[in-house]
């Protein structure tokens, strides 16, 4: 895994940065590497990030929201049951962001998601997340049309930017409270998406998987692209990055998200909570009441 660390980086969209999603490949996946091979680093990758999630929950100080961001059929779902294998339950939290309910819609857009921020000492994994608001809106602008907001913030057309703002100071309040943001755009090709699309409607075991409304949208496939684009130039920031990571090659996806998570947490200063004299002296009498029991 440390070897990927140069790769990796690669994947990181610097802040400030124009970006076209045009310049970042898809299917690329470093030097060649055997499947098998790369199955055997994923396993190292979960390994560690278990031993470092076990220290993030013991020292209840920070706590890890992972965003992923991605076309339907790219490979969220996987990554996510993949990466997160080897991590305790009780340490981790997953939200799947869909439709916002009447309740939500009733609220700022950011109220949902700041609900499901993980607690100090837990990963928190939103799939989708509040970037739909910057993008699925944006490529329907009906559904800003539908929103309860005042109809001068809906015809206002600095609304993205300020978005974009919001955004960024929503992210920057987190983490000066302890929590890692990593954010992650999982990018896959129009022509890899279309043989997963398939794959689904052909194997009986996925069609539940396959929504007529996935094809429809690929229709706005250029529309989407471009709205990715402006939020990611315009939040990838030093304090929450964006990494845009090649999907068409599942293996390779999954290792390079385990990597760089691997390589954040275990850039914190994470361990075991210290136990004062008297808390030592406490497990001493303990562990001599068990020995002296019959």
């Amino acid at each position: 895994m440390k070897s990927l660390k140069a790769i990796t980086s690669r994947f990181r969209v610097p802040a400030g940065r124009r970006v076209r999603l045009k310049e970042y490949d898809t299917d690329w996946k470093g030097e060649p590497r055997a499947d098998e091979e790369a199955q055997s680093m994923l396993a190292d990758g979960v390994r560690r990030l278990s031993k470092m999630q076990e220290r993030l929950y013991a020292q209840d100080k920070h706590s890890l929201l992972i965003i992923f961001q991605a076309m339907d059929a790219a490979g969220k779902d996987g990554t996510i049951r993949h990466v997160m294998s080897g991590i305790n339950p009780q340490g981790c939290q997953v939200f799947s962001f869909k439709a916002p309910s009447a309740e939500e819609r009733d609220h700022a857009y950011l109220w949902r998601t700041m609900k499901a921020v993980p607690e100090r000492g837990r990963i928190g994994i939103h799939n989708r997340s509040h970037y739909e608001e910057v993008v699925v809106v944006r490529v329907h602008p009906e559904i800003l049309q539908g929103q309860q907001l005042p109809d001068d913030i809906k015809r206002d057309k600095r609304i993205w930017q300020q978005r974009y703002a919001q955004i960024n100071d929503f992210e920057r309040y987190l983490t000066e409270n302890g929590t890692i943001v990593l954010k992650f755009f999982l990018h896959v090709s129009r022509r890899e998406q279309k043989k997963r699309f398939l794959e689904r409607i052909s194997d009986p075991s996925k069609n539940w998987k396959f929504s007529s409304g996935d094809v429809k949208e690929r229709g706005f496939w250029n529309d989407y692209m471009k709205a990715y684009e402006d939020a990611f130039t315009h939040t990838s920031t030093a304090w929450a990055p964006w990494h845009i990571i090649p999907a068409d090659n599942k293996s390779f996806m999954r290792l390079a998200v385990a990597s760089i998570i691997a390589e954040k947490m275990e850039g914190l200063t994470l361990d075991y909570p210290m136990v004062s004299a008297a808390q030592r002296r406490e497990l001493l009498s303990a562990r001599r009441q068990l020995l002296e029991e019959k």
